[in-house]
């Protein structure tokens, strides 16, 4: 199968995140996104709105309940921390040899890309699929055979947005999927109390 990865914190998943995924399977022909959700970074330990791994991916679980290609996955909790990407795609590659696995990131990491660990086996071993970002241009023109520019539409909606309009008590109903609306109120609004 033709998986991608899209990896991120998800601290909490929302439509966007949602809504770019179905986009990206179907206009580059993947079989599945797994949404790679990444174990707290150690050394961010103090960042106080991160809400624990296992509570991130359940959520991420709920909220992609009804999309049977979209597939929240675990994977990083279980490799050697900090897991680089190079590290995380050789480990599935190993793990799952029958999957041809692609990178999903968005058009701001892309201009951050020659600065990651083994950025160039990377890029010779696997097809990178960038998604456009709001500040971020990308020529396409410009960038190697193994990466691609997907055209998707521009998602003004950010996970920190989300916490914040929670710590000031406006509405978030529309960001998030209603199927993890409550819990989330629920939890960011502990972690601010």
């Amino acid at each position: 199968m033709k998986i991608g990865i899209y990896g991120g914190s998800f601290n909490p998943i929302h439509r966007g995140h949602i809504a770019l995924a179905r986009q990206i399977l179907r206009k580059e022909k993947l079989d599945q996104i797994w949404l790679m959700v990444s174990p707290q970074n150690p050394l961010k330990q103090g960042q106080s709105d991160l809400l624990a791994d296992d509570l991130r991916l359940s959520l991420t679980r709920k909220a992609l309940a009804d999309e049977p290609k979209l597939i929240a996955c675990d994977y990083e909790f279980h490799l050697p921390r900090p897991s680089y990407t190079w590290d995380t795609l050789q480990s599935l590659s190993k793990d799952y040899p029958e999957h041809d696995f692609s990178l999903i990131i968005g058009a701001d990491n892309w201009l951050l890309f020659d600065r990651w660990y083994r950025a160039d086996d990377i890029l010779k071993n696997y097809r990178i699929i960038v998604y456009p970002r709001e500040g971020s241009p990308i020529d396409s023109a410009t960038l190697p055979p193994t990466v691609s520019l997907v055209n998707t539409r521009l998602y003004n909606i950010s996970s920190s947005d989300i916490r914040q309009r929670i710590r000031e008590g406006r509405a978030v109903r529309r960001l998030v999927p209603v199927a993890i609306y409550d819990e989330v109120l629920r939890e960011y609004d502990l972690i601010d109390n």
